[in-house]
């Protein structure tokens, strides 16, 4: 018979940190913020379920000739890397929401210059994680065929980025994304997932197919991978399952301090990272402004202490639902 005793002491350690994190000044402020967004999403989410106007969009932008009607910041992207502002970014949200989770990201991008911000909707009900992935795999294509470019950037939050990544190592995507920036993404799966018994969560477990498919080699993978997670990570257990660690993939790691799971995509030092990254890479993904932290497998992961300025471990299914 399997004796319990270490999976207890273990859920009383994470248990134990979890409280310790939650009550430290920064975790009290990233618990009111998180909550705070939630209920401010909850209001937003029926806008998100209203069908994107992608090509009427993508169509003004390709029309535009001037610019003496965008903000110095705008122009600025423009004018010193026009390929930069223009590569699509294409945004997949995670389980059970939609494109609402990232209102203030959005308007963060298209105020920083980049004129091609999109979404992935998508339904869990019905679907797992490769099918999902196989519908970013199309829109890539068409938004590529549409505005011209060969690439893009992807953005994940929570299950987002576990399906952007599956597009990218098993489907063939590293042809197509230059940059993929994950939230709190169970790159490694999350006990979490054991609260529900649906077919999609199921793969969200820690050694399922799904998981043991993307511990595989992934020789040559072209796109560069920026995993941002958190210590107060309510729904990643444990919370290090958000890091990208492949011996193939070029991959950073960024831990954040007192960010909730849902408060992730309006924390003010993820916008920062995210907008500066992609405005200040080339075509091979390195650098070109001094200061700007480079995308490499062996870079050092930074402890970011730059204060954030946003617009208990799991205990039910409600927390689930939420991922």
């Amino acid at each position: 018979m399997l004796d319990p005793r270490p999976h207890l002491l273990w859920a009383a350690r994470t248990t134990r940190r979890g409280v310790e994190t939650i009550c430290t000044p920064a975790g009290l402020k990233g618990t009111a913020t998180e909550l705070a967004w939630m209920t401010a999403h909850a209001g937003l989410y029926p806008l998100g379920l209203s069908t994107e106007r992608r090509r009427e969009r993508a169509r003004e932008e390709l029309e535009r000739f001037t610019l003496s009607d965008l903000p110095p910041v705008q122009r600025g992207l423009l004018m010193g890397d026009v390929v930069a502002a223009g590569t699509p970014i294409i945004l997949v949200h995670g389980l059970v929401d939609n494109r609402s989770i990232f209102t203030l990201l959005r308007r963060a991008l298209r105020r920083r210059g980049f004129g091609r911000v999109l979404t992935l909707n998508y339904s869990p009900l019905t679907q797992d994680v490769r099918t999902v992935s196989a519908r970013l795999a199309e829109l890539v294509e068409k938004t590529c065929e549409e505005t011209g470019y060969e690439r893009v950037h992807v953005i994940g939050h929570s299950l987002g980025g576990v399906i952007a990544r599956y597009y990218v190592q098993r489907l063939g995507g590293d042809a197509r994304v230059h940059t993929l920036c994950t939230l709190g993404s169970p790159h490694a799966g999350t006990w979490s997932a054991h609260l529900l018994p649906q077919r999609l969560v199921k793969q969200l477990r820690p050694g399922s197919d799904l998981m043991r498919e993307l511990a595989e080699p992934a020789p040559a993978v072209r796109t560069r991978f920026v995993a941002f997670w958190s210590d107060l990570d309510q729904l990643i257990v444990p919370k290090r399952s958000a890091r990208i660690d492949h011996p193939d993939l070029s991959a950073r790691n960024v831990l954040l301090h007192g960010v909730g799971h849902m408060s992730l995509p309006i924390d003010g030092r993820v916008v920062r990272e995210i907008t500066t990254l992609l405005a200040h890479l080339d075509e091979d993904g390195a650098t070109l402004t001094a200061g700007v932290t480079p995308i490499s497998a062996l870079a050092v992961e930074p402890v970011p202490t730059v204060p954030a300025r946003p617009v208990p471990p799991p205990q039910g299914s409600l927390s689930v639902l939420l991922m």
